[in-house]
């Protein structure tokens, strides 16, 4: 908050009352209009297969490249989840796992190949709490 905000509210105020402070909406309009996010939810409901992605998961990404295939708009990946937040969308995670999920190879995957991956916890050598490298002392 800036000096020059706080001043130009207190004349606002002082000039209207609190009508004056009141929010006059936000400053720009949305990139996709109500009849264009219409046209998207029907897109979103054919589903990701139908657009040429390989499975059934709907990513802010894959929005996006939808939204810019569809309607030639470019938005950002928040400003997508913004707007889908604001229609009444919410974060979505699979309920159920993979039929094809082989639970021996994940196992034997966890005990043998992710140590390797994670690497030790501890250093090799003893280190030091000080912030400044002893050396520039």
């Amino acid at each position: 908050m800036s000096v020059r905000s706080v001043q130009r509210w207190r004349r606002a105020w002082h000039d209207a009352g609190t009508e004056g402070l009141r929010s006059a909406g936000p400053v720009s309009r949305p990139k996709l209009s109500e009849a264009l996010f219409t046209v998207l939810e029907q897109e979103l409901a054919r589903g990701p297969v139908a657009h040429g992605w390989p499975d059934q998961t709907w990513t802010l990404a894959r929005i996006k490249t939808l939204i810019g295939r569809r309607f030639h708009k470019s938005m950002t990946l928040s400003a997508i989840a913004r707007m889908l937040h604001r229609h009444g969308f919410s974060h979505q995670v699979p309920a159920r796992r993979a039929v094809e999920r082989d639970e021996a190879a994940v196992a034997g995957w966890v005990k043998e190949t992710w140590p390797q991956v994670e690497g030790p916890w501890r250093r090799s050598t003893p280190g030091c709490a000080s912030r400044t490298k002893p050396a520039s002392r």
